[in-house]
Order: structure tokens, then C-alpha cells, then sequence
């Protein structure tokens, strides 16, 4: 291999930053020459990669956001590709963010480049038809879920299950105990957490509907206390804006930078966007509900396209309802905070979540890091993964 191996990689929002983080510190440990760039987070710059354009510019959801966005983002991806193609780089590693990064490597492929995407699209769940679109994309495939890789070998698509890297990272058990200590929070009061999303254009829609659904448990318990961490200080700007907007600012609600696995560890059941984070909470054993809004022409869209029932991960991956979820108008204050309520009443109901959660915890947990790594230096050596 040539002194400096390039690779080029696009993660497109916060949760791809942290998994493309993992996967470059596990990749520098078998290619210490290998040169990271392109776009990216903070997380995979603290992990030595060189970001042209921050990760935030891609961070948009729903059909009508998209469109709004539409001429920026195509600019970013016409500029990078030319840069690809002008100067090629060894590998292409796209995290997530299909619709970015499929035509990416779809063109970056023809030209010779080894293409590997890390994280299936949800090909299971709609557009199913995409994989003939990813076959012509992607030399290898690198799938979070073990029910993806059937898909993939059925139309010879390489494949490798690599687990989940948060299965990983988070422990099997945490105490809530000493997570309150450590949050001086008391034991012995009632603890949510609030997750409105990770982008702007969550908070838009969210925010409001979450501050309202604390607003109604405050009513009903009057000493509980809500932790609502945030990723970036946009989304706290938006989520102080709303609490302004909706009168709340005497609930008592802690606003944490980050820290959004602390959060939910010191909590008795979760409010949480559908997403990344309803994983997140289901490996950190949490009773939760999910919830989503977009706008009504996206949701207008997509709410005829699913294949499944459900749409938040821990239930896709369970195969049933085991948390509640309520979309849309479904997402209303009235809903969500009853459901919680009746989570938080309920213990029995509480363990049998708590079971089913550890057991997918153990499915999910593959070193997953690692064995993507090997996955893509075998496919850099022309050597099946």
C-alpha cells in the first residue's frame, strides 16, 4: 500500500459522527499511514480526520426540509465529488445518509474507487427498491442489524453484520443510583428524560409537543424533575426559545450539553424522538415512548410508504410493540404524557421492557468497531471481508 492510504468518508449527522469516530480509531490501529477526510463531526475530528465541511450542513430529514435545503447540499456534493475524482482517493466510506452518499459512491465505483457503506438503509422498512441502486453503489456493505445481512447476500451484494457499535459502548448495566449522584439529582423523586432530536429541524417540530408533555406530568407529578440533554447550542437556543414561547420556564427542567446517555440512565422512562436515540435508550434498559412530527407535506409522503408497523428501532427490532410510539397529530402533549405515566406506574411492565431490551443489547453487541475495520481492510486487499 502506498505511504499515505487516503480515505474519504461522509457521515451526515450526529449519530454517523460517532459511529465513523469508532470506526477510524479502529482502522488507524491496523493503517497507521492512512490519511482521513471529508465530511464529518467533531467526534471523527478528534479521532484525526480532516472535516472540509462540517457534518451539520447535511443534517436535514423529511422530504419538505430537503427540498429546502436542496441547492446547498447538492453544491457540497458536486464540489466534493469533483475533488474525488480529480485526486481519487484509495476508499470510500459513506456512514449512513443514503441519499448523499449512494450517488456518491455510485460515481466514485465506476471510476474504480472501493466503496463501502457502513449502516444498511432501512431497505426493510421502505423503498425497498434501493438495493438495485446500492448494488451499483457499493462494493461492500457493513450492516448494524443481523437481519440485514439476508437481504443483501439474496441479491450478492457483500455483506458483513457488524453489530452495533453503541451495544458496545454502553454497559450492560448501569446504575441509576449513581448516575442521579452523579447528576445530584434526588433518588427518591420521579426522573424523565426529554429527547427531541439531534437537528434543528427536530426541534422545530418537537420541541413545543415535548415541553408541553412535561408541562401535563408536572400536573400529575408535582416533584418530578426532566433532564433534557442537547447536542448542540443551536438545538439549546431552540429549546430555550420554546420554553420561553410555552411559559414553562419555572418546570424543573435540567438542560445538560451532550450527556444524553446520563440522562436517560437517571430517568424512570424516557420521551424520545424516533431515531438513533430510541436505541440508545433500549441498550441503557429504559422504558420509553416514541414520538415524532414533521411537517404535514413530508409526513403526507411517507406515511403510506412503510412496510412495518412500527418505526422506532427497538421495536423493529424486537419484531412487535414493546415500547408505545404516536406519529404526527398521534404525538400530542394528552398522549405522551399518559403513556408515560402509565409506564412509570407500572414495575412489571418496566422489567419485561427491561428483559427484552437486555437480551437485544446482546445480539447487538459484535466489537463492532473491529470487525468493520477488518471488513474494509480485507476489501482494500481484494480479499473477501
Amino acid at each position: 500500500m502506498p505511504e499515505t492510504l487516503r480515505i474519504a468518508m461522509v457521515a451526515g449527522e450526529a449519530s454517523g459522527d460517532l459511529l465513523a469516530s469508532h470506526l477510524i480509531t479502529a482502522l488507524r490501529k491496523r493503517l497507521p499511514e492512512a490519511h482521513f477526510f471529508g465530511i464529518g463531526g467533531p467526534k471523527m475530528e478528534a479521532a484525526g480526520f480532516q472535516a472540509i465541511v462540517p457534518s451539520e450542513k447535511l443534517s436535514v430529514r423529511g422530504y419538505v426540509e430537503v427540498l429546502r435545503h436542496y441547492r446547498e447540499i447538492s453544491g457540497i456534493r458536486r464540489k466534493f465529488l469533483a475533488q474525488l475524482l480529480d485526486e481519487p482517493p484509495r476508499a470510500f466510506v459513506g456512514v449512513d445518509a443514503p441519499d448523499f452518499n449512494l450517488d456518491l459512491e455510485k460515481r466514485l465505483k465506476a471510476a474504480g474507487v472501493t466503496t463501502v457503506h457502513y449502516v444498511s438503509p432501512s431497505i426493510w422498512a421502505w423503498r425497498g427498491g434501493r438495493i438495485h441502486a446500492i448494488a451499483k453503489s457499493v462494493c461492500h456493505m457493513l450492516a448494524l442489524f443481523p437481519f440485514e445481512e439476508d437481504l443483501y447476500r439474496r441479491q450478492n451484494i457483500p455483506v458483513t453484520y457488524v453489530g452495533h457499535p453503541l451495544a458496545d459502548v454502553i454497559p450492560l448495566e448501569i446504575s441509576q443510583f449513581y448516575v442521579r449522584e452523579r447528576l445530584n439529582l434526588p433518588q427518591d423523586q420521579i426522573v424523565f428524560a426529554l429527547l427531541p432530536g439531534s437537528r434543528q429541524s427536530e426541534l422545530q417540530y418537537m420541541a413545543d409537543t415535548f415541553i408541553e408533555t412535561a408541562k401535563r406530568l408536572h400536573e400529575r407529578y408535582p416533584q418530578a424533575r426532566f433532564l433534557v440533554p442537547l447536542a448542540t447550542r443551536e438545538t439549546r437556543d431552540m429549546f430555550e426559545l420554546a420554553l420561553y414561547r410555552r411559559n414553562a420556564a419555572d418546570l424543573p427542567i435540567t438542560r445538560l450539553f451532550g450527556h444524553a446517555q446520563d440522562a436517560m440512565a437517571a430517568a424512570d422512562a424516557v420521551l424520545v424522538a424516533s431515531g438513533t436515540a430510541t436505541l440508545e435508550a433500549a441498550l441503557v434498559k429504559k422504558p420509553m415512548v416514541i414520538a415524532y412530527r414533521m411537517s404535514p407535506w413530508s409526513w403526507r409522503i411517507l406515511r403510506h410508504m412503510g412496510y412495518q408497523p412500527y418505526v422506532g428501532l427497538p421495536n423493529i427490532l424486537a419484531g412487535r410493540f414493546v415500547v408505545p410510539e404516536f406519529l404526527q397529530d398521534d404525538a400530542s402533549p394528552e398522549n405522551l404524557a399518559q403513556a408515560l405515566g402509565n409506564l412509570v406506574e407500572d414495575r412489571d411492565s418496566r422489567q419485561r421492557i427491561a428483559g427484552v431490551f437486555e437480551r437485544l443489547h446482546l445480539t447487538l453487541r459484535q466489537n463492532s468497531a473491529e470487525r468493520a475495520a477488518e471488513a474494509i481492510v480485507s476489501c482494500l486487499a481484494g480479499q473477501p471481508a
